[in-house]
């Protein structure tokens, strides 16, 4: 079945009716979490909000006014998950995110006339591909490319899209002759109905389901961005097309105004001046870390020339890492000598070391832990680890107070 996005990928509006209405849900993911969202399951008598497939993501829309968040094909069904139940029967009016199905347009278009002219200028074939939310990339059946040959493939990709030429879709049957001759990667297993060809007037015909550009001049441009090692000795090419290449100048563009303010030099300069800056850094990194060491030195040799210097030291330093706290300790020595050691922002995260005798810090390193909303190991008279809040530092160091005591009180 071809639905009516796939008739006419430029209809922005339709009117159509709900076939059936069941409850359903959607996985998500939000931020890296999953979730689950209920709703429903809709069909549609036809539909102009594309369900994902051969590689192009679905549309986004609403359904009598209602936003659809998900479009997935079914055999030959569109299914669309919407958030509140519509009447079967009922009449609906389809609206369409233009913005979003236009890119995906482009994009997908772009692809077909890079992998054709990939192929007849240089044998690439392309063994698959991926529409992403800011680039896209073309899995290319070489192992590498050229010198020189990215160039001419974009060179001729954008000569075609200035030469206005007309793209049409056919619609075959499966045992047509015709069919054979079209360049495909294999029909879905519940494929029914007619073959659907695209076709780049004189310059590729292939197999797809997805929407696309009526004429190639509507691409506007193509740039391909360049080409990263894939899996299993293939190429990943990676372009852009039509709005997102202006996009894409513009936020470079700004990028490019912004550095120049900062680092007071011409767009040309840029990479020199972030190389000087990257080398003064690391020189005053190294210069640090052995401040940081000598300074760790003189910390505990001065904890350890008082007279009434006790049998607890606690510290916080809001620069050092774990290099820095276990100098201090093993300068100072634990085994009678409770230490508590920190560094980072001081309500902030940091981390933090627990040195001592072993049956103190393995009784209370795992509540230093907690209180620091931590995660922390230890051995030998050693508890160490992240702090992802320093604000109960104080407390933890009353904790550990309490246990030097019974040091001196002759309990442990």
């Amino acid at each position: 079945m071809a639905f009516q996005c796939q008739r006419d990928s430029y209809l922005l509006e339709f009117d159509t009716s709900v076939v059936s209405c069941v409850p359903a849900e959607l996985k998500l993911e939000n931020n890296g979490k999953k979730e689950k969202l209920k709703g429903f399951n809709v069909n549609l008598k036809d539909t102009i909000l594309f369900p994902e497939g051969g590689g192009q993501p679905d549309d986004h829309g609403t359904v009598g006014g209602v936003p659809v968040l998900r479009v997935v094909r079914q055999g030959p069904e569109a299914v669309h998950f919407i958030s509140s139940a519509l009447e079967e029967g009922q009449e609906v009016h389809i609206k369409l995110d233009w913005e979003r199905r236009f890119d995906h347009m482009q994009q997908h278009s772009g692809q077909h006339l890079i992998t054709a002219l990939a192929e007849t200028m240089f044998g690439y074939k392309t063994t698959s591909w991926e529409l992403g939310r800011q680039r896209s990339s073309i899995e290319l059946d070489t192992a590498s490319v050229k010198p020189g040959e990215m160039d001419a493939l974009e060179a001729a990709v954008n000569e075609n899209i200035r030469a206005h030429i007309p793209v049409t879709v056919k619609l075959l049957s499966i045992d047509d002759p015709a069919v054979e001759k079209v360049r495909s990667r294999g029909l879905p297993d519940d494929h029914a109905g007619p073959i659907r060809i695209i076709d780049i007037e004189g310059v590729d015909a292939n197999m797809c389901c997805g929407t696309h550009v009526s004429n190639l001049s509507h691409l506007q441009i193509i740039k391909i961005l360049g080409t990263e090692k894939g899996k299993k000795n293939k190429t990943n090419l990676i372009f852009i097309a039509g709005n997102r290449v202006l996009k894409y100048a513009e936020k470079s563009y700004n990028i490019e105004k912004s550095l120049t303010v900062l680092l007071k030099t011409g767009a040309d300069e840029h990479v020199d001046a972030v190389d000087k800056i990257q080398k003064t850094v690391k020189r005053l990194q190294k210069s640090n870390l052995t401040i940081l060491r000598d300074m760790a030195v003189l910390i505990a040799q001065n904890f350890k020339n008082k007279t009434d210097r006790g049998n607890f030291f606690s510290l916080h330093n809001k620069d050092g890492d774990n290099e820095f706290m276990n100098i201090i300790a093993n300068e100072i020595g634990f085994q009678g000598t409770v230490i508590f050691l920190t560094v980072g922002e001081e309500k902030g995260a940091g981390l933090f070391l627990l040195a001592g005798p072993e049956n103190i810090v393995t009784e209370v390193g795992p509540r230093v832990s907690e209180l620091l909303q931590g995660k922390g190991a230890g051995k030998a008279g050693r508890y160490q680890g992240k702090a992802n809040s320093l604000v109960k530092r104080a407390e933890a160091e009353s904790l550990l107070r309490e246990h030097s005591s019974k040091l001196t009180a002759g309990e442990e």
